[in-house]
């Protein structure tokens, strides 16, 4: 086995050892990104002409069918060492945490809260080691649905590689900087951050110390930006906000696994060189990362409690028009200036399920309880909001304008499914707490039908 390991050059033309600091990105989100290593890689006016230039393949990555109108399709050309049809047979792999044993598992309507996830202290366990199956709904088999993760990991991945058949992946850290290297190039993903890596592109994920953070997995579709309607044309996540990766590759002949999640399981199969040999590619099928600094808020400010719709980054459209199947919310620090109003989220009963994380602060509505790390569900028309602390504070305090969520990023998960949890996030994992209940139990009665 050849296993010269050559330096490589990115989009930038400089070497590729340099540090991950210097990795570089092209704004834009859903744009038709061009990016090459070398000088002339991609070709003039064709897609895959007879023979590409420096001996590389041609090859498609078709991310929606080919007839997808054209303001939906999505797919790249990529331009590679070996095509990634190169490898040995797949076999099941029995290892790992990803489960749609919520299918079968008890339904509760409970509220449910969870305590920070354990990172692993002992042993190696990389990125896809590290994936638990928190809820769920639907099957990548038909096409849509939707799967809640947590990853917790103390290792990098090394010569392992993933891919996902059966959906997206938008992964938010939470503890711990991520170091994605993709076929399409290399991101630095921290806290505060979130990546998109689309259905079926290869990727590996190494550490900057023991990490954990949240995934949600969609069927069926991509995210796209929410529509803005009367807001104009500027505001929320704006496009030019978005970074996906310039191209990088390495030419490396050495065994690497293969991990493929295809229908909820996994397999694995062995190839004799790197899946990051594509030195060049075109096309608007690819990952990308977004800073969540970069959110330009909307609020109210004359009265009432606006609805979280405006605070979403991305949405992944539903069946149904204008009811997404999942949304991707933010709670980013902001002003709250409404007058005569309850400016804490209100109670509420919702025809959506809510999943909740914290990334680092004090969400507002439940300072005390609801931890970095940690992360509630608040499944279909089950009642939630405020806890009773938080009321009373809000209903008595002189209203004056106030900074609200400083030093705090919570967000949230919402999904026109019905989420289901499974075994491990109800009684594996230890970490739902009993009593969350309680939070609401000291809200007492204020009625006096003699008093307006």
């Amino acid at each position: 086995m050849d296993r010269k390991r050559k330096s490589v050059t990115n989009g930038d033309g400089k070497d590729g050892k340099k540090s991950q600091a210097e990795l570089t990105y092209m704004p834009g989100f859903g744009n038709e990104f061009s990016t090459e290593c070398l000088p002339g890689v991609l070709p003039e006016g064709q897609n895959n002409p007879q023979k590409c230039p420096y001996g590389l393949y041609a090859e498609q990555l078709s991310g929606t069918a080919f007839t997808a109108p054209r303001v939906s399709n999505q797919r790249t050309w990529l331009y590679r060492i070996r095509p990634s049809v190169v490898h040995q047979p797949y076999s099941p792999l029995e290892e790992g945490f990803f489960s749609d044993d919520y299918i079968t598992a008890p339904p509760s309507p409970q509220q449910m809260r969870w305590k920070p996830f354990d990172i692993p202290t002992t042993g190696s366990v990389d990125f896809v080691e590290g994936i638990h199956t928190v809820a769920g709904a639907g099957d990548p088999t038909t096409r849509y649905g939707a799967a809640i993760h947590i990853y917790a990991c103390n290792a990098n991945m090394g010569r392992r590689v993933f891919y996902n058949a059966d959906g997206d992946f938008l992964i938010v850290p939470q503890q711990g900087t991520l170091v994605v290297t993709t076929e399409l190039g290399r991101m630095e993903v921290e806290p505060n951050e979130l990546c998109v890596i689309q259905q079926g592109i290869r990727f590996k994920v190494d550490i900057r110390g023991p990490s954990r953070g949240y995934i949600l997995e969609v069927w069926g579709n991509h995210f796209v930006l929410p529509n803005l309607g009367p807001i104009g044309a500027n505001g929320l996540a704006n496009p030019r906000d978005f970074q996906t990766p310039n191209a990088w590759y390495e030419d490396l002949d050495e065994e690497h696994t293969v991990i493929s999640k295809f229908q909820n399981k996994l397999f694995t199969a062995k190839q004799g060189h790197s899946p990051f040999d594509v030195v060049g590619w075109h096309g608007n099928y690819a990952p990308y990362k977004y800073n969540f600094k970069n959110f330009m808020v909307i609020n109210a400010t004359s009265f009432d409690h606006a609805d979280p719709s405006i605070f979403t980054v991305l949405t992944c459209p539903g069946a149904v028009e204008g009811t997404a199947l999942c949304d991707f919310v933010i709670f980013p620090p902001r002003w709250a200036v409404q007058d005569h109003t309850f400016r804490p989220p209100y109670y509420h009963r919702n025809c959506m399920s809510e999943f909740m994380g914290l990334i680092f602060g004090n969400y507002e509505a439940k300072e005390d309880e609801f931890l970095p790390g940690g992360a509630s569900l608040h499944s279909i028309m089950t009642p939630h909001g405020p806890d009773g602390k938080c009321f009373n504070t809000a209903s008595t305090e002189t209203l004056k304008p106030v900074r609200v969520a400083d030093n705090t990023q919570a967000f949230m998960f919402e999904s026109s499914l019905s989420l289901k949890t499974n075994r491990w996030a109800q009684e594996i994992c230890q970490k739902l707490d009993d009593d969350y209940w309680k939070c609401w139990h000291s809200l007492p009665k204020k009625f006096n039908p003699n008093q307006i």
